[in-house]
């Protein structure tokens, strides 16, 4: 009796699973969904959404029911006015791994569903905290994150047959996104704060097991030094990087960000022996663009120094006499400043550097200081 009672259970528990799965179809391609990816600095930035086809609808695109103009009751759902979904099927999103400003307003780190509500000479773009939500049948406005206003262009040169999403002319610190179907274009500037979200992925990084590796630690703290942020943390790096419990690190680039740390928090005399300890341990191709650091941040006297002592260390090889007509150049010194520049075209390597010295001396010879 007992196993006649289970044998319907079990079938409707079949029966129940059967409808929470549902049939995976290959897609037909009506509207392909599409993606788009960007990482600028550390932040990544993806686009996905679906692209439906102008299919011989030029010029009825636009302000029409393919993409109405303002909101409009799409007689289904919950929300009563709905604006454009910006692509097509369900909701196009975005999303931002970090913080960013989109046309210059503050956006968190999340992912969004996008809309926008369209105008004839201007699109104002939705964030909304929703991005699970189908299409904008299901638009709440009290979802909206952010809106910001754009201008678009109506007269690409030709008609783009799929929506797509560009992201245009990416850097380390911005990216241009635009929506381009049809013949027209709507962009909108995302940027990022590369200093802020640099130093949150460093330090993150800094609290796994990269905080074992010393050249990990050299380039974390190198890139504090770089941007002059963190400071007193990068020190902390440096050290261990240089401790004798990770290996004793004590190559010129090491010691040289260590001193550079201690003179920016202004502890020069711990600075000034960390840096005699680095030029000790640098070589001849360290030692000749330090100099050159030097002379960039209008220390021509102390570059002199260490021009004259990487000539006298390495004989006088290749480049020290162009390091000394740069170091005598830039202390006012011509006429010396010519005589190390032709020394150093006789021992040029290859023709690249020859064409730089004979440049060099052609400036030095019409009594003008060369550029550094």
């Amino acid at each position: 009796m007992k196993k006649l009672l289970l044998l319907p259970l079990i079938t409707f528990i079949f029966f129940q699973l059967g409808f929470a799965q549902q049939l995976a179809l290959p897609s037909n391609g009506t509207n392909p969904r599409m993606s788009a990816g960007v990482r600028v600095g550390v932040t990544d930035v993806n686009i996905n959404w679906g692209a439906p086809g102008v299919k011989g609808r030029e010029g009825k695109v636009w302000g029409t029911g393919v993409a109405h103009y303002g909101f409009t009751n799409l007689g289904f759902g919950t929300a009563k006015e709905s604006p454009w979904r910006a692509g097509a099927d369900e909701c196009t999103t975005i999303s931002f791994s970090t913080d960013v400003l989109v046309e210059g307003k503050l956006l968190p780190a999340g992912k969004y569903a996008l809309f926008m509500i369209l105008a004839a000479d201007e699109a104002t773009l939705i964030f909304s905290k929703n991005p699970a939500a189908w299409g904008s049948y299901f638009y709440d406005p009290k979802e909206d994150v952010l809106r910001v206003t754009v201008r678009q262009q109506k007269d690409l040169p030709t008609s783009r047959e799929r929506l797509a999403y560009l992201l245009d002319n990416p850097t380390d610190r911005a990216v241009t996104v635009a929506l381009e179907w049809e013949r027209w274009r709507i962009p909108f500037k995302v940027e990022v704060d590369l200093v802020a979200t640099g130093l949150a992925s460093i330090r993150s990084q800094m609290t796994s097991g990269l905080g074992f590796d010393p050249p990990s630690l050299q380039a974390a703290a190198q890139w504090s030094l770089t941007n002059n942020v963190n400071l007193e943390e990068a020190l902390f790096w440096i050290q261990s990087a240089t401790s004798p419990n990770l290996g004793g690190v004590q190559t010129f680039s090491a010691l040289n960000i260590h001193a550079g740390l201690l003179r920016k928090l202004g502890r020069t005399a711990e600075a000034d022996e960390k840096m005699k300890a680095a030029l000790a341990n640098a070589n001849l191709m360290e030692l000749h663009g330090y100099g050159r650091q030097l002379v960039s941040e209008k220390k021509p006297k102390e570059a002199l120094a260490v021009f004259e002592q990487n000539y006298k260390q390495n004989n006088g090889a290749w480049p020290t006499n162009v390091g000394l007509a740069r170091g005598y150049s830039a202390n006012g010194d011509l006429k010396k400043a010519l005589e190390h520049a032709k020394l150093a075209l006789a021992q040029a390597p290859d023709a690249t550097n020859k064409t730089s010295l004979e440049a060099m001396i052609k400036t030095l010879s019409e009594g003008k200081p060369i550029a550094q």
